[in-house]
C-alpha cells in the first residue's frame, strides 16, 4: 500500500502537469478571464453595510441625598463624689509616716432652675344684686270700702264737671300723710271735695323688696252728672 507521502507526491506532480496542459491550450486563461470578473462584478454590487446606530447615553445617576446625623444631646455631667479626707491625729504612732493633709475642694455650683408659674386669673367680679321689687300703693282691696267724695249740690246746680287728680302720700299702715292737688277739675268745690275725701281714705301701702314704704300714689277722681 502506497504511503502518504507518495500521495501527495503524486497529486503535485499531476496537478503541474495539468495546469501546464492548460496553459498551453489556453484553457487556464479563459477560466481566469471568466472568475475574475464574475469576482469583481460581485463586490460591487454588495450592498451597503447597515449604519451601525450607537446606544443612548445611560441616565444621569440622581443627586445623593444628604444624609442628616443627629447628634444626641450631651446628659448633664454629675459633680464628682466628695472623696473621703485624711484627718491627721495629733498623737501620731512612733516611727509612723507623716502624711499632708490636702481640703477636699467644693463642688462645683449646680445653676437652679427657676420655674415660672403662671399668674392666679383675675376672679369674676361678682353679679350686680337684683334691684328689689317695688309695689306701689293701691286702693282695690275690698277690704278698704272708701266712700266717694261727694258731689256738691251747687257744682251740680251749675252743672260743674271735670276730673281730678290727687297726688297723696300713703304710709306704712295704709293711712294718707299728706295730699296735694296734682290737676284740678276747673272748678274749686269739685277740687277741694276730692282733697277732703281722699284725706280720709285707707290704702294698701307700697312696699320695696316685700317690706311696707311710704310712697306717694296718684288718685284720679272724674265728677260727671248723670
Amino acid at each position: 500500500m502506497p504511503s502518504r507521502n507518495a500521495l501527495i507526491a503524486i497529486a503535485v506532480v499531476g496537478f503541474h502537469l495539468f495546469a501546464s496542459w492548460a496553459l498551453q491550450t489556453g484553457l487556464l486563461r479563459s477560466a481566469v478571464e471568466v472568475i475574475v470578473p464574475a469576482q469583481v462584478l460581485s463586490e460591487f454590487i454588495e450592498p451597503p453595510a447597515p449604519k451601525v446606530v450607537p446606544p443612548p447615553p445611560p441616565p444621569a445617576p440622581p443627586p445623593p441625598v444628604p444624609v442628616v446625623t443627629q447628634t444626641a444631646p450631651t446628659p448633664p455631667v454629675a459633680p464628682p463624689a466628695p472623696q473621703p479626707v485624711a484627718i491627721a491625729d495629733p498623737t501620731p504612732a512612733p516611727n509612723a509616716p507623716v502624711g499632708i493633709t490636702t481640703p477636699q475642694s467644693p463642688p462645683p455650683p449646680v445653676a437652679a432652675t427657676v420655674v415660672a408659674t403662671p399668674a392666679p386669673a383675675p376672679a369674676a367680679a361678682p353679679a350686680p344684686p337684683a334691684p328689689p321689687k317695688i309695689e306701689l300703693p293701691s286702693t282695690n282691696a275690698d277690704y278698704l270700702q272708701n266712700p266717694k267724695p261727694p258731689y256738691p249740690a251747687m257744682s251740680k246746680r251749675l252743672n260743674e264737671q271735670g276730673k281730678v287728680l290727687v297726688r297723696v302720700l300713703v304710709g306704712i299702715d295704709g293711712k294718707a300723710q299728706e295730699v296735694k292737688l296734682q290737676q284740678g277739675s276747673g272748678f274749686d268745690r269739685l277740687d277741694q271735695s276730692a282733697l277732703q275725701s281722699i284725706a280720709t281714705w285707707r290704702f294698701v301701702p307700697g312696699k320695696r323688696g316685700g317690706i311696707p314704704e311710704a310712697m306717694w300714689h296718684v288718685v284720679p277722681i272724674t265728677f260727671v252728672l248723670e
